[in-house]
């Protein structure tokens, strides 16, 4: 790559200032507002069953194309587009619906309590425990598909600078997105730890370790790989980001294995969040009272240690988002949310009230610690800052994230209550699949992989195409066909029933 474009590349991704958290949550409201519209289609037409050509085709419209729109073209008017999807939305609900028998009444059956908390009716053979959960497949989905539209789009004019990442202090799209796929992740991995619970098994620290070495063997290796690529290619970097040889593969390669560290915590304090507070409250002190702050921000850069500071130091920041993410599937994969109620009298109704209160009283308790910290009146008035990652930028993903699950339940709950209702594991399963895009379930079932294809293709298209000298319709032309690849891919592999798993 000539070094005048190089230059040009990495001025266009540096010094940004970044955009407003309203605005952020009215282009992310897009992806809620698509699901509107797609289960309005899947509840009153059931269009998406079966799933033909048409139905991928409006499936991959709704669900990436709409977040493209909203990211680029409409991204200064996300209320318009909005409007434009819900309108559809609000006609087909004026029209009789040509779908029924997704209503039944639940009847939970006879259960006993077990010691371990779980009732037995969780542990027989009607309903899995540990159910999948349509709207967690959505919320991961939607995550995925703004990721990886992201990455390529900010190369390019028509995506706003102030969605791209921020130099040091502010907020932005992109930041957010990167705390997103770190809290997600730690969403899913409650579940191995709920179900050594379920079984009463106990693990120790050495098999943990062990288990947890194995996740991130593959994941030092794609961060070697990338690293080798960018340097050996001479491709456009922005260094301030992670630093130098950092990047976000080796951020995710050594959070397992400090998450098997801290789960031999909870014995003493048994609660994720509070550990995550913990973790990232001391931080932040130590940003304020040392010299710390500094040394990150300005220091020079004369060893490895120093030229990867921002990298090393903001992972202190990301592994308190993911025991975060891992306090929230704590309580939103187990079906079984009221171990001290009789499994008799509770249904589906309830366990799934219980839930989306719970899904609330959390999305306002980070609500309520992010302003705390960040209010210049009445509370702290610490600044956002993804470079650091420090408090008030975990507190801003976690609140982010858990208000997103919540608004995915809720929709569900609406337009999907059979998925709740349901008595054996054969319907269940039936109204879930009912209930999910494949398209999003596409993106989520190989999550990981369909990331490291997005970074390849988006590496691909920045060596053979001037992105910074493409008009809007070029750009769009791209990212559109870039999307489709990705999507493609990402469905081709869901349909082939192959999971890669990293």
């Amino acid at each position: 790559m000539a070094n005048s474009y190089k230059t040009l590349k990495e001025d266009f991704v540096s010094n940004l200032a970044g955009g407003s958290i309203l605005e952020i949550n009215k282009v992310t409201a897009l992806a809620p507002v698509a699901i509107i519209l797609w289960s309005t289609f899947q509840s009153r037409r059931s269009f998406f069953t079966p799933y033909t050509l048409i139905a991928l085709v409006t499936d991959f419209l709704l669900n990436v194309g709409v977040i493209l729109l909203a990211t680029t073209l409409y991204s200064s008017s996300p209320t318009l587009l909005a409007i434009l999807i819900l309108s559809p939305a609000f006609l087909l609900y004026t029209l009789p619906s040509s779908t029924a028998g997704h209503k039944r009444a639940f009847k939970p059956p006879a259960a006993a309590k077990l010691p371990n908390g779980f009732s037995s009716s969780s542990s027989n053979d009607n309903l899995d425990p540990f159910p999948v959960r349509p709207f967690l497949t959505t919320y991961r989905g939607a995550m995925l598909v703004v990721t990886c539209l992201a990455i390529l789009a900010v190369d390019f004019r028509v995506f706003p600078r102030r969605f791209a990442k921020v130099e040091t202090w502010g907020t932005s799209l992109m930041d957010l997105g990167v705390g997103s796929f770190v809290f997600s992740a730690g969403v899913v991995s409650a579940r191995p730890i709920l179900k050594d619970k379920y079984s009463n098994r106990k693990t120790t620290l050495r098999s943990r370790l062990y288990a947890s070495a194995k996740h991130s063997l593959p994941l030092l290796v794609l961060g070697l790989a990338r690293l080798w690529s960018v340097k050996g290619l001479d491709y456009a970097e922005h260094v301030t980001e992670y630093g130098v040889h950092w990047n976000f593969f080796f951020t995710l390669a050594f959070i397992p294995p400090f998450v098997a560290l801290f789960q031999s915590f909870f014995s003493v304090i048994p609660s994720y969040a509070l550990l995550s507070l913990l973790l990232s409250g001391i931080y932040q002190i130590v940003l304020e009272t040392t010299n710390l702050k500094a040394f990150i921000l300005i220091a020079p850069r004369t060893d490895v240690f120093s030229q990867n500071r921002e990298g090393i130091f903001s992972f202190v920041g990301y592994l308190s988002i993911f025991l975060a993410g891992q306090a929230t599937g704590m309580y939103v994969l187990p079906r079984d949310l009221s171990p001290t109620t009789p499994a008799q009298s509770v249904t589906g109704y309830q366990q799934r009230m219980t839930l989306l209160r719970r899904l609330a009283f959390w999305s306002l308790t980070w609500t309520i610690l992010f302003l705390c910290t960040t209010n210049y009146r009445y509370g702290l008035g610490l600044q956002i800052s993804r470079r650091l990652a420090n408090l008030p930028y975990t507190l801003w993903v976690a609140a982010f994230n858990t208000c997103q699950i919540t608004v995915f339940c809720t929709l569900e709950s609406i337009f999907f209550p059979a998925v709740y209702k349901a008595i054996d594991k054969k319907t269940e399963k039936k109204e879930s699949e009912r209930a999910t895009s494949r398209v999003l379930k596409a993106y989520n079932r190989n999550g990981l992989a369909i990331f490291l294809a997005a970074n390849l293709l988006t590496g691909l298209v920045n060596l053979t195409l001037p992105t910074l000298s493409m008009d809007r319709l070029q750009s769009m032309a791209v990212l559109s066909v870039y999307a489709v690849v990705l999507t493609g891919l990402a469905v081709g592999l869901d349909l082939s029933d192959i999971s890669i798993k990293m």
